[in-house]
């Protein structure tokens, strides 16, 4: 009866047999937890050591304290502005415009990418013109979208939705382009053809490459957004800074920097939750070669 159950269980069987090998998983267990414990510390006292530093440097006048402003008085003047309801005004304006913008350029991004991918004689006919468009700054094309939108809210949506567009479109038609011929001949012998071959090969074959082009979007559709309102709006968290800056009031200033850096901090996490939930195996395969190592 032992047997059988050992038999089984072939690892408790194995672990039964070999002491040491649980020793030395436990071992391994204990410091993985370590250094995962050591590097959320890091990340937490880092920054928190950063502003006493200023803080200090700043009371003592080793710092200009007018220009740079100690972090208790922003986290006061923060405060007054959250309470006032006017740092919400802004954030709420900035986070529509980018929540707008980076949904329909990354949807756009990811089906010209796609289309791309999949076909040669369209990706001869618009590659060349996107690698153009692609180096030309963003911001540059203000103007021209002030002089056919106006004043609006159009051209700074599509100043963020043009600068997510190219760059989610070159990371999905590189994933499309990088899937191993052999993936493809194999799934072509299975007879996967048409919907059935986009779904189950080029989809899941790009999906990396997407979520990359997303993580670096988000980033750069934050800067866009902050520098199209520096110029072209009367609220937003770039209007803030910038009206901050030339009223001289440098605690307003900082609170707007760190509320926009926040601000791509939030992005960059929810994009990230959503590449494990699209692309889970990304990251059981790292559990794995960890485990194995």
């Amino acid at each position: 009866m032992t047997q059988m159950t050992q038999a089984s269980v072939p690892g408790a069987a194995a672990t039964a047999e070999n002491p040491d090998l649980d020793r030395a998983i436990e071992k391994n267990r204990r410091k993985e937890k370590g250094l995962r414990a050591r590097d959320l510390s890091l990340a937490v006292l880092t920054p928190v050591i950063l502003l006493l530093l200023w803080e200090v440097a700043a009371r003592t006048g080793l710092i200009d304290a007018r220009l740079f402003t100690p972090p208790s008085q922003i986290a006061a003047q923060g405060w007054k502005m959250t309470v006032s309801g006017e740092l919400w005004k802004h954030i709420a304006a900035t986070g529509t415009r980018l929540l707008i913008g980076f949904s329909c350029g990354a949807a756009a991004g990811i089906l010209v990418g796609l289309l791309m991918g999949v076909s040669r004689p369209l990706r001869a006919a618009l590659g060349p013109t996107f690698t153009a468009l692609y180096a030309l700054p963003k911001i540059a094309i203000l103007p021209l979208l002030l002089l056919i939108f106006g004043l609006t809210e159009t051209p700074k949506i599509l100043s963020v939705a043009i600068s997510v567009f190219f760059v989610i479109q070159i990371n999905t038609l590189a994933g499309i382009v990088q899937i191993d011929d052999r993936i493809l001949e194999a799934a072509r012998a299975y007879k996967a053809t048409g919907t059935k071959l986009f779904r189950h090969v080029l989809l899941p074959g790009a999906m990396p490459s997407v979520m990359t082009g997303l993580r670096v979007a988000a980033g750069m559709s934050v800067i866009v957004v902050t520098a199209v309102e520096f110029v072209a709006s009367n609220d937003g968290l770039g209007y803030l800074i910038w009206n901050s800056w030339q009223l001289f009031q440098p605690s307003k200033m900082y609170v707007g920097l760190i509320v926009v850096s926040v601000l791509g901090a939030i992005v960059t996490g929810l994009i990230i939750v959503l590449e494990r939930a699209l692309i889970p195996w990304k990251y059981s395969n790292k559990r794995t070669k960890k485990a194995s190592k």
